[in-house]
Order: structure tokens, then C-alpha cells, then sequence
């Protein structure tokens, strides 16, 4: 999932830009070869039931590097101890080797990429967009009961949804019995809404019980036809939660390239007026130091963050022996 060429001309909120740096990689050779998973990405973070940590990776290869043999997507990488200041990945998925998650042959080029992983009560649920990538041909929601172990096949949505907008989803689990759901198209290189959804937990698999939020008759309301709730632009990744109190949102931002948060005390919050907060921003490889990276993209929040101590689970791709998650320390969000 390398990032392409950005453009300077799009009109985006001027963010402002807080201080960071790395605390550890959590994938690579070192980290994660002896799970036959020393190449992957994205490691989204889920607190199982168990009290583990799950990293669920994209697409994800054996070998010397990049498109090397044993191409698996997506896969779960697991860290005993979910301390965001000791988190080691430990094991995975499969034993000592990581195995894919849910059936994907990659048949003619799909593949399966998580979107969002997340947990209510004993169960877990996962997101995935299949096609070719950049594709989407269609995205599917699956459900563990053991950890994330097993998954078992909950329902689908077609690719073309809302103009394509209702591919790649985020989930932030409220208090109020619902879900409230985020979504884009899932291609860097073109632009999109940001919609907003709400569904009940205990409707989560039912693919036509997700209502959208929409400006109709001169107010907003859940029914309405879905309206972008922030600017359109080309996003890269989203990641939606609930947290102390109040909901964040980060993004892989593509023009400029940045990983930015918002933070906002309701799902219905006007993001068009909330300020963008720049955590991740791009340099070149050999002047990484503090929070500037090479070739970033991810940013999804580590559970256990607050936001006077957030961290995200950033990717890096910029050849075949670079491309790996690194936990990221965010000091000075304003919520």
C-alpha cells in the first residue's frame, strides 16, 4: 500500500501540529519473521476479550521482502501484555505461522484488507474490503467469539454503495447502544465524502440496519439520505473511537500528506469546524527523527490510549525491505 505522488493544490484545513516520536517497530524481520509474517502492515489494534492485543495486518509475506512467497491478507499478530509501554508481539494467529484470517485465494490479484477491528463484550468484529486493491469489489463484516482465533462470515455490502463511499469503515463503539460508523471510498488517488452511520450492537450483521446521517429539508437527521460530514479530499486510512468522554478520528491525509486527528465531543459533531491536528508528517528515509516518518500511512489508535498519552499504529512502505507497523507516541493533542 505505498503512497503515490500528492497533490499541493487541494483546499484542506490548515492543521495545526503536535509533537511526537516512535517508541518501538512492532512488525519486521526481527519482530515478526518467526510468525513467517516479517512483511505486513497496517496492524490494527484490538483489545480481546482475553485482555491480548490483536494487530490485524494487510497484506502480509514470507521471504526476503516485499511480494516474497506466502502471500497472506489479513492476518492477526498477538501481544500477551497490551501495556502501551511494553507491547511485543509474541505470537499470532496460527502459532509459528500466521495464518490468514478469513478464505482468500487472491485470484487474479484480490485480496482481503481489514478496514476497522474492534470489541463489545466477548465478541469480536472485523471489517474487510475484497477485490483487487484500490478495487473494491464488495466488503464483508466477520465476527470472533475466541479471541480472534476463528471468524465467521456475517454479511456483505456492495462495492458501488453510495458511490463508492461506503467502502472502507471505521467503528466508534458508544455507551448508547450503538455503533456509530464512518466511511469512504478506499482508493488514495480518489476523492470522497466522509459519511456517517448508526447501528444498534445488537444489529451489527445486519447489513441494511446501518441508518445514515443526512441534511435534508433544512436540517440534519438518521434517515435522511447520507450527506458528507467534512470536506471532501483523498483519504488514506480512517480510524473512529470513542474515548474518554468524546470521539476521535484519525486519517492518512493525502494533500498534504500528514496522518492528522480531530477530536470532537459528539459522532454528530460539525467536523467542518473542528480543528485538524497534524501527529504523523512525511520526510525522507535516513531523516526520520521525532514524528516524522518516511513514507507513512495507517495511524490507527492503540486501545489504552488517552489522549493526554495517545498512540497509533503507524505503516511504513518505501521498498521491499521497509514495509512494516511501528507504535508511535502523540504528546500535546488538544481535546
Amino acid at each position: 500500500m505505498a503512497l503515490g505522488a500528492t497533490s499541493a493544490g487541494a483546499a484542506e484545513q490548515r492543521a495545526s501540529l503536535v509533537i511526537g516520536g516512535k517508541v518501538r517497530n512492532l512488525t519486521g524481520p526481527a519482530e515478526t519473521g518467526r510468525f513467517a509474517a516479517p512483511w505486513t502492515d497496517l496492524g490494527i489494534p484490538v483489545r480481546c476479550p482475553d485482555g491480548s492485543m490483536l494487530f490485524v495486518g494487510g497484506d502480509t509475506f514470507d521471504g526476503g521482502g516485499v511480494g516474497g512467497p506466502d502471500w497472506r491478507a489479513p492476518v492477526g499478530l498477538r501481544a500477551g501484555n497490551s501495556s502501551l509501554n511494553s507491547l511485543v508481539i509474541d505470537g499470532s494467529v496460527g502459532g509459528d505461522h500466521a495464518v490468514g484470517l478469513v478464505p482468500e485465494g487472491h485470484d487474479g490479484g484480490t485480496t482481503a484488507i481489514p478496514s476497522d477491528v474492534f470489541t463489545i463484550g466477548g465478541t469480536m468484529y472485523m471489517h474487510l474490503m475484497r477485490g483487487v486493491l484500490y478495487q473494491t469489489h464488495h466488503s464483508d463484516f466477520w465476527r470472533s467469539d475466541d479471541n480472534g482465533e476463528t471468524w465467521q462470515y456475517l454479511c456483505e455490502w456492495p462495492g458501488d454503495q453510495y458511490n463508492g463511499q461506503f467502502q472502507q469503515k471505521t467503528y466508534a463503539v458508544a455507551d448508547d447502544g450503538y455503533c456509530y460508523v464512518l466511511s469512504t471510498v478506499f482508493n488514495r488517488e480518489v476523492t470522497s465524502d466522509l459519511l456517517l452511520h448508526r447501528v444498534r450492537q445488537d444489529a451489527l450483521g445486519d447489513a441494511g440496519a446501518y441508518e445514515p446521517w443526512g441534511y435534508a429539508n433544512g436540517a440534519w437527521g438518521w434517515g435522511n439520505y447520507p450527506t458528507s460530514v467534512s470536506g471532501p479530499r483523498r483519504w488514506g486510512e480512517i480510524c473512529f473511537r470513542a474515548m474518554d468522554g468524546k470521539y476521535a478520528l484519525t486519517w492518512l491525509n493525502m494533500a498534504p500528506l500528514d496522518i492528522r486527528a480531530q477530536i470532537f465531543p459528539l459522532p454528530t459533531s460539525d467536523l467542518f469546524a473542528t480543528p485538524e491536528q497534524t501527529m504523523i508528517v512525511p520526510t525522507v528515509p535516513g531523516a526520520e527523527i521525532g514524528n516524522a516518518v518516511a513514507s507513512p500511512y495507517g495511524g490507527f489508535i492503540i486501545p489504552g490510549s488517552t489522549f493526554a498519552d495517545f498512540h497509533i499504529a503507524v505503516s511504513q512502505w518505501y521498498d521491499d525491505q521497509n514495509y512494516r507497523v511501528m507504535q508511535y507516541w502523540i504528546n500535546g493533542l488538544s481535546a
